[in-house]
């Protein structure tokens, strides 16, 4: 890889940014830091799946296979049509299910066989939203790909729009990343959305990396899947779907999730995963297997999500009314200047958030979408966020007061 894409790389990443804006910045307000910065649930998984790694421990001393198992994949597909009523066998599991270690490397291997495939035929463009997941641009750039950024602001409902992409953008397309419920805005998809995508990608010959790692995180109605929507034109080419254990049981710690859909891109994965990924252990997998059977835990975790929501209403929408989204749990605020609320939240109370403006890319009109927002995570239990939320208000009431002072001091100049 040449030294412009090893930079590139580094613009991406939106910790490594973070990291170096509060270098030297020590957290305040006498408070105890939490971090708020980052995706990651706080809360303990259930019990049984600890119990059932334990029970598989003699498993330890074995190499996984790349594809897992038969009660894996049995339990996955029982899930998928349970959650998105998918009709039995229309996604096979010998052969449209693969476990993997977490769907950040799934997310980043299948830019790595897109892109591969696709540079041939010129078609070397990998789409995503603005603001995006920066593995997504991560990963196009290490394939060799290039990054295309699509408008995903309130105009389009926080979504990327299928009917806006010009057509010779789409001619150049090796794969399009969805993510729904959308990191960082939390808005959701409808199933008309992903008809519309799925036939742009079948009539342009793309994929479709289906990112649905938040759907079991919702405040109403269960959010639509991209293999919902494929089962009504009767097949998922083109099509593969992302759903991790993560954010859904609380267990971001054993990196494990699922791919699922079409049966070309499941093989070149696994392909990858055989030369140089990681193949989920086997008492992961039985770890793994209980979680996806059980829908108790999940049920549980909605519950304190949309607890820790409603504190979030309550605190926060004097100041910027209302906050919640969809789905997923992070709060997308606008706050002005994104990289000053996050010095100023760190410094003041000891709060750490991630400025939008890293998880997003200047557009057409030379202007940053994220710049002005911050993504505030709620992976800490309720009660510990009641407070959390408090000191933040109060320090971003101080911003506001400041903004407004600004702002008049404008007008009367």
């Amino acid at each position: 890889m040449n030294q412009d894409r090893v930079e590139s790389l580094a613009q991406f990443h939106p910790f490594t940014r973070l990291n170096k804006l509060l270098e030297g910045v020590a957290p305040g307000g006498g408070n105890t830091p939490l971090l708020l910065s980052l995706g990651e649930p706080q809360f303990q998984p259930p019990g049984f799946a600890v119990e059932a790694i334990a029970s598989a421990k003699d498993a330890w001393s074995k190499y996984p296979p790349t594809a897992g198992n038969e009660a894996f994949r049995a339990a996955v597909a029982a899930w998928l049509g349970r959650r998105y009523g998918l009709e039995p066998g229309f996604v096979d599991p010998e052969g449209m299910i693969l476990p993997v270690s977490g769907t950040r490397e799934a997310l980043f291997h299948i830019a790595l066989s897109a892109v591969a495939s696709g540079l041939p035929r010129g078609k070397g463009r990998v789409l995503m939203g603005n603001p995006f997941y920066h593995t997504y641009a991560g990963a196009a750039v290490v394939a060799g790909g290039e990054p295309a950024f699509l408008p995903a602001g309130r105009a389009t409902d926080f979504l990327p729009d299928p009917d806006a992409v010009p057509a010779e953008l789409l001619s150049q397309t090796a794969m399009v990343y969805l993510c729904s419920p959308a990191n960082p805005q939390g808005a959701v998809a409808g199933k008309d959305f992903w008809r519309r995508w799925i036939a742009l990608a079948r009539r342009h010959d793309f994929i479709i990396a289906a990112d649905e790692c938040y759907a079991e995180i919702y405040s109403a109605a269960p959010p639509p899947g991209a293999l919902e929507a494929a089962q009504e034109t009767g097949a998922c080419d083109h099509v593969v779907a992302f759903h991790s254990l993560s954010k859904r049981s609380s267990a971001p710690g054993m990196r494990s999730g699922f791919v699922a859909g079409d049966r070309r891109q499941l093989a070149r994965i696994a392909q990858l995963i055989n030369y140089g990924g990681v193949a989920v252990p086997l008492p992961v997998l039985a770890a793994s297997t209980a979680l996806w059977s059980d829908e108790a835990h999940v049920a549980e975790n909605r519950a304190r999500y949309r607890q820790t929501f409603d504190i979030a209403e309550r605190v926060l929408s004097p100041l910027f009314g209302t906050v919640r989204p969809a789905g997923g749990f992070f709060l997308w605020l606008e706050v002005g200047d994104g990289e000053a609320a996050a010095r100023a939240l760190w410094q003041e109370a000891a709060i750490k958030v991630l400025p939008g403006g890293y998880m997003s890319r200047v557009d057409e009109q030379g202007r940053n979408p994220g710049a002005g927002f911050i993504r505030v995570a709620l992976v800490y239990e309720p009660a510990m966020m009641e407070g959390a939320l408090g000191r933040m208000a109060q320090v971003l009431a101080r911003l506001e007061g400041r903004r407004s002072v600004a702002r008049a001091a404008g007008q009367g100049g």
